[in-house]
């Protein structure tokens, strides 16, 4: 029956609105303060008392007197009586206290109302700044709080404002508030209406609230925290209710640190840096999910929760389960979101953050397990460390990533080098004794490979290759192809080789042609890599889906995709002509090319998996527009330097031996296709007697297509990089 006051009270403005409001605004105060006098039920909820309806009423009464106010930026008297009289200090208390049971969310939806509709700047004043940190103390600390919620929406309002104003990030954060200004005189229109009674009736009333706060709480509870430096109550408590098991709570509290980190001025960003636990606790986080996921994952079961995003880090519902999916999701989700705010936040405070990913996450946690002496810790870190890579796009983060990979300034390896760094160890887990870490491990490289930062590229490869000591000095051209190859020297292309019933699929081809510059015609050099299998060890032509063309089209979509990547990065378009005069100097290719060109040349005697990760990672290598890797992956004609070899010179040893190996298999032909057909699914797996020769002259005969096809988008016969149509399979 009593109504909606605050409406009556506006219906009585035109009268005297500043009386009338203040009055009415007092009266209610007194109301929730008497009610901490006269009660004796500490069992009722607060929303079962008239605390929240008097809470409403006073909201609606600073809003209204806002929306009366002649003056813009001046603050009513209804106002400054509450920064006055601490109200919001004193409900801060009351909240604490938890009394009424449910007052706490009644304080928090209070303050936050406030916050957003009272559009004079509240947050300066230190009755204001003051409760709103003992607040953010009270939520945020304790995961599921039953005040979630309302804690969120708090931080919310909070972050809006800083939205609005960047200016206040900074002193928000700061715990002391010593910058705050506090009104020491009431206005005119209020001090004209206080009288000793009702002054005394309220100090009477806040000690009563007060004293019977205080007896409901312990008082080393009661105590509050003293603001020492390096607190910030509003990242302490985004921190959180980011951890919180509420979906919406978790997500909207990480967008509002991620606005937080983003808005932030230089200053806000290095006192985030330096004074807040910001940084230590999003990366302390991430370690802990990345300890609570199982040290036996599958790497095929990490693979498929490719793309999980923080905004959905629960893994998709379709697909298949797998112990410990969920830590995995939770884990790859939380440093998705460490990635998106290392990429939004000010560079002060994402150089800071990726710092610490890789300190704490990379060094002290990832490593040890990648050096490990268990062969499922290596297993299980090395996938892991793939999906993060998968799903890192910060520069500062990669930046800090291939640190940890390659070291900060690669050199050009010797041979004998032993496995000093990171990068050494990792790429002898390429050639490990289990076939798993050295699949897992090569799909680590071809997703470095495939990030934008240039230092990749050149600690694996360019370093090695500059100066071009692989190619002889002082000799003449090559005249013929089998010059170039040098047959005769060559323990597998004897006499009696080049003799027997299996020729290869066409004669050598001439001298190659050169374009203007002395390059290599491209047809030429296609031409080579499809010619290289013989007749007899193809199997293609016998299933249209394997042709030359698909090659073809998604080596231009994967070199356009390269090449845009790359751009930046100012490569040259040739290679540095050679000196004549020069003496040749011995030419190592390096740990990471001699470990792949060491794979190549056993493809007859691997497994099929290991042999697809192997060429898909030197596929991924000839696709960079560099002439460098162009000319040593892809041209067949080069004049190598004595003791060197090439990707086609490995190639070209491992024809010879298949050459070899195929005359002691009976009905070769026959069981290829049948080892082919199984592949591709279209006929039922059967174990069969040299299978793992079978399969890999397959992958031989399809990589050859890809280099092919890799060759022709890079350096198209009418220049780079045009739409052509491509050649047909076995010539151009």
């Amino acid at each position: 029956q009593r109504g909606d006051l605050g409406a009556a009270i506006r219906g009585r403005v035109g009268r005297e609105p500043s009386i009338d409001l203040l009055e009415a605004f007092v009266e209610h105060w007194k109301g929730i303060t008497h009610y901490y006098i006269e009660s004796t039920d500490e069992n009722t909820p607060a929303k079962k008392t008239d605390i929240p309806w008097r809470l409403k009423q006073m909201l609606d009464i600073l809003v209204y007197e806002e929306r009366q106010q002649t003056a813009a930026g001046e603050a009513g008297p209804c106002l400054e009586y509450l920064l006055q009289h601490k109200i919001l200090e004193t409900l801060c208390t009351l909240g604490k206290a938890e009394y009424p049971p449910g007052m706490r969310q009644q304080v928090f939806q209070f303050f936050s109302k406030v916050l957003a509709q009272v559009q004079h700047p509240l947050l300066h004043y230190l009755n204001v700044h003051r409760p709103v940190q003992k607040l953010l103390r009270l939520g945020g600390t304790v995961p599921g709080s039953q005040t979630e919620k309302e804690e969120v929406q708090f931080t919310t309002v909070l972050c809006s404002k800083i939205q609005q104003d960047p200016a206040l990030l900074t002193y928000i954060l700061e715990v002391r508030g010593s910058r705050y200004s506090e009104p020491t005189t009431l206005p005119r229109e209020a001090a004209s209406i206080q009288d000793k009674d009702r002054s005394h009736s309220k100090a009477a009333d806040v000690s009563a609230c007060a004293a019977q706060a205080l007896s409901t709480q312990p008082p080393a509870e009661m105590e509050e925290p003293d603001g020492r430096a390096g607190e910030s109550n509003l990242i302490a408590s985004l921190i959180g209710l980011c951890k919180s098991k509420k979906g919406r709570v978790a997500l909207r509290a990480q967008e509002n640190l991620l606005l937080l980190v983003s808005v932030a001025s230089p200053a806000a960003a290095t006192y985030l840096v330096q004074s807040s636990p910001c940084c230590p606790a999003v990366v302390e986080h991430l370690c802990q999910l990345y300890q609570s996921v199982p040290a036996f994952l599958d790497p095929a079961d990490i693979a498929t929760l490719e793309g999980v995003s923080w905004r959905l880090p629960s893994a998709p519902s379709d697909e298949a389960s797998f112990p410990g999916k969920e830590a995995l999701a939770a884990f790859l989700g939380w440093f998705d979101y460490c990635d998106h705010l290392i990429t939004e936040a000010h560079t002060v405070v994402a150089d800071a953050l990726a710092k610490a990913v890789a300190e704490k996450l990379f060094v002290e946690i990832l490593q040890p397990h990648l050096l490990h002496v268990s062969e499922q810790s290596v297993l299980t870190s090395t996938a892991l460390l793939t999906a993060m890579l998968r799903q890192l796009r910060s520069p500062a983060l990669l930046r800090e990533a291939v640190a940890f990979l390659l070291g900060t300034d690669p050199q050009p390896a010797a041979p004998d080098d032993g496995p000093r760094t990171l990068c050494a160890h990792l790429i002898g887990h390429c050639d490990h004794l289990s076939d798993e870490i050295s699949i897992a491990t090569l799909r680590l490289f071809e997703e470095l490979l495939q990030k934008p930062h240039e230092q990749v590229i050149r600690g694996l490869v360019l370093c090695n290759l500059e100066g071009r000591h692989y190619v002889a000095r002082g000799s003449p051209e090559p005249e013929s192809y089998e010059d170039t190859l040098d047959l005769e020297e060559d323990p597998y292309f004897t006499d009696g080789f080049l003799n027997s019933s299996f020729q290869p699929s066409a004669k050598p081809p001439p001298a190659p042609a050169t374009n203007s510059d002395g390059k290599t015609a491209v047809t030429e050099i296609v031409n080579s890599f499809l010619c290289l299998v013989p007749e007899e060890a193809k199997t293609s032509a016998f299933l249209e889906e394997t042709g030359y063309d698909t090659y073809v089209h998604d080596a231009y979509g994967l070199f356009q995709e390269c090449s845009s990547r790359v751009a930046p990065w100012g490569w040259p378009l040739g290679p540095t002509p050679l000196d004549p005069h020069e003496p040749e100097r011995p030419f190592f290719e390096g740990h990471f090319l001699r470990m792949l060109f060491d794979r190549m040349s056993r493809i007859l005697e691997q497994p099929y998996s290991l042999n697809l990760q192997v060429t898909s990672v030197l596929s991924r290598l000839a696709l960079f527009p560099h002439p460098l890797i162009h000319e040593y992956l892809l041209d067949p004609y080069i004049n190598l330097a004595p003791g060197c070899r090439s990707l086609f010179s490995v190639l070209v040893r491992v024809i010879g031996d298949l050459m070899q190996r195929i005359q002691r298999v009976p009905q070769f032909p026959g069981k290829l296709l049948l080892v082919r057909k199984q592949l591709m699914g279209q006929v039922p797996g059967e174990q069969l007697d040299h299978q793992t020769l079978l399969q890999g002259v397959v992958v031989l005969e399809e990589f050859c297509k890809e280099l092919a096809a890799i060759a022709f988008v890079k350096f198209p016969p009418h220049g780079p990089h045009l739409h052509l149509s491509p050649p047909r399979e076995g010539h151009v």
